[in-house]
């Protein structure tokens, strides 16, 4: 059989290393074959223009709980399918699916429909392995996470989870709790992220969590400690701790309110991108209208209200979610934290990608690897999103599946 080449072109395309304008991107059955300067002559290719627009890499969201009105734990697989499709419209080619804080069945069901979920997701972003988030948290530090099922790690409960699926990517977990260092081990041991999470540690137990395998700080900030003080003397918390250990990777919710404009500065101007990941952290309401939503199960999950860019208890007492989506993430980071957009880029493609261990074939645009391909323009509004070759949404014709002969981007 022939081999199908699409040829993107007249766009300013984004590298690892550079900004190539008016380049030219060739694929050839879904993987990157070539990227040059000018318009390359490509025979017999489909042809894409980018009008002048950004060609990048597909974005990864590596902690996402939902969208589009679903949420990974509504227990079913539409929802799954569904999260997908919402995202890929805002430039997401890749995501890790996110659990919160559940019974030990809740959390079983939710990776049986990943499974099938994994085998039938055609038309939305690829899933890259689960995200647990929990149920091994500090209640200093629940947030808007369930306190009801906060407990201590138990090995013969977090072996059957991980002997039940090896769909696992992460975990997340607060590392002061008893029995936590052995945990991490463990996650180390079968090649799963361990990450520090909803934890009221201090420095030194965050440091020896480090050397136990806990090498990633979720949602930065977030539900984690900072400098406190203890029977008058003062300690260094888990945030700190980030920022000390320089091989600790951190990701940020950089919607400009879970963390504001000079803590996006602080974190690049500390952690820089090539540790530094931005995630959505998104809840079923993002990409829907403001006004009351569910946080979680929609049967049994947490009621908020969704306002000011944001999900907040129905008190308004505290944050209790994100509805940001993957452009807007780029788009805070460059308008208002002041970040080149080359090294936003790398935060939401090649260290994600890099930090789950897949940046051998995603996160950037060179030869050999997976065609995940975004299109946007200066305001980072998306234009195309692509996944392994095939144009799955145009902004101006909506979903697409099998559309590649589409000529204009």
């Amino acid at each position: 059989m022939r081999d199908e080449k699409i040829k993107i072109y007249n766009g300013t395309i984004i590298t690892p290393y550079r900004l190539i304008k008016n380049g030219t991107v060739i694929i050839t059955n879904g993987i990157i074959t070539g990227v040059s300067e000018g318009n390359a002559d490509v025979a017999d290719a489909i042809e894409i223009d980018a009008k002048g627009k950004y060609i990048a890499p597909g974005f990864i969201d590596m902690h996402i709980h939902g969208g589009g009105g679903y949420d990974f734990m509504d227990g079913d697989v539409n929802s799954f399918l569904k999260i997908a499709e919402t995202h890929v419209k805002y430039g997401t080619t890749a995501m890790c699916p996110t659990t919160l804080t559940s019974e030990l069945s809740n959390l079983l069901q939710t990776l049986d429909h990943y499974e099938e979920a994994n085998k039938l997701n055609t038309s939305g972003s690829q899933f890259l392995g689960m995200h647990l988030e929990g149920p091994y948290f500090s209640k200093n530090q629940c947030g808007a996470q369930d306190p009801r099922y906060m407990r201590n790690p138990d090995p013969e409960e977090y072996k059957k989870v991980l002997y039940h699926s090896h769909s696992i990517r992460r975990w997340s977990a607060a590392p002061e709790l008893k029995g936590a260092l052995e945990f991490g081990r463990y996650l180390k041991s079968l090649g799963v992220i361990a990450a520090i999470a909803h934890t009221d540690a201090i420095y030194e137990e965050v440091l020896e969590a480090f050397e136990s395998g806990y090498t990633l700080a979720t949602h930065f900030y977030s539900a984690m400690s900072g400098v406190s003080r203890r029977n008058a003397f003062r300690y260094a918390g888990a945030v700190e701790a980030g920022y000390l250990i320089d091989e600790m990777d951190v990701e940020i919710i950089a919607d400009g309110i879970h963390l504001p404009p000079p803590l996006l500065k602080l974190v690049y101007k500390i952690k820089g991108a090539s540790r530094t990941a931005l995630i959505t952290d998104a809840m079923r309401a993002t990409g829907m209208p403001p006004g009351k939503s569910i946080l979680g199960n929609i049967n049994d999950g947490l009621e908020v209200i969704v306002e000011d860019g944001v999900a907040k208890l129905m008190d308004r007492s505290a944050f209790a979610g994100s509805v940001a989506t993957a452009d807007r993430l780029v788009r805070t980071m460059v308008k208002d934290a002041d970040v080149p957009l080359l090294e936003v880029i790398q935060m939401i493609t090649s260290t994600p990608a890099r930090i789950l261990g897949v940046g051998n074939r995603k996160g950037s645009i060179l030869e050999g690897k997976d065609a995940d391909i975004v299109i946007f323009d200066a305001d980072i509004n998306i234009d195309m999103t692509i996944i392994k070759g095939e144009v799955i949404y145009n902004a101006n014709n909506e979903m697409h599946k099998n559309s590649l002969r589409i000529i204009e981007g």
